[in-house]
């Protein structure tokens, strides 16, 4: 079975780092997964039926956890006692702020107008900007350790993230 006091990064055998081979990542789950899986373990006793539960629920969570940019920031951010997904700090720079309402004004107004190029070309920028912004998270993660900016970038990245799936949900209700 696998060792529970291990982070997501050791239990996959990848550095703890922003940016990795997730190749990698997919090899270590299958190769994990195909040893804890309960059903590899459907004859055992039922301690060990439990603990086959345990060890495969544990690596679905960190394959989830690292497999997700915005997750993966998070996670390595609490490796180093930094909470980024703090509900209660929802700070984030006045012009990033703008830049979002504008956005979203501009798809709410495309949706309406049942215009499909504007909302695919939003989703598309918003798209490019999170990229951008995980080169940015890579840089001050794995370069710089700058923590606490990178915790900032985050939190954008977060919101990004959230944009995205309310404009893949306006495509999805114009094409109903």
């Amino acid at each position: 079975m696998i060792d529970f006091n291990r982070n997501h990064f050791e239990l996959f055998g990848l550095p703890a780092r922003y940016r990795f081979d997730a190749g990698a990542l997919d090899r270590a789950y299958h190769a994990l997964q195909s040893e804890v899986h309960p059903d590899r373990h459907a004859a055992s006793d039922d301690a060990s039926r439990r603990v086959a539960v345990q060890s495969s629920a544990r690596v679905n969570e960190a394959y989830r956890a690292l497999r997700d940019p915005v997750s993966r920031a998070q996670y390595l951010l609490s490796l180093h006692g930094i909470d980024a997904a703090d509900e209660t700090d929802t700070s984030l720079s006045f012009d990033f702020l703008e830049r979002q309402l504008e956005r979203r004004e501009e798809a709410a107004g495309a949706a309406a107008a049942r215009d499909v190029a504007a909302l695919e070309a939003a989703l598309r920028d918003v798209r490019a900007e999170a990229r951008q912004l995980e080169g940015e998270l890579e840089a001050l993660l794995d370069a710089k350790g700058d923590w606490e900016t990178a915790r900032g970038k985050v939190r954008e990245l977060k919101f990004l993230d959230k944009m995205a799936a309310d404009l893949d949900a306006m495509l999805g209700a114009l094409d109903e």
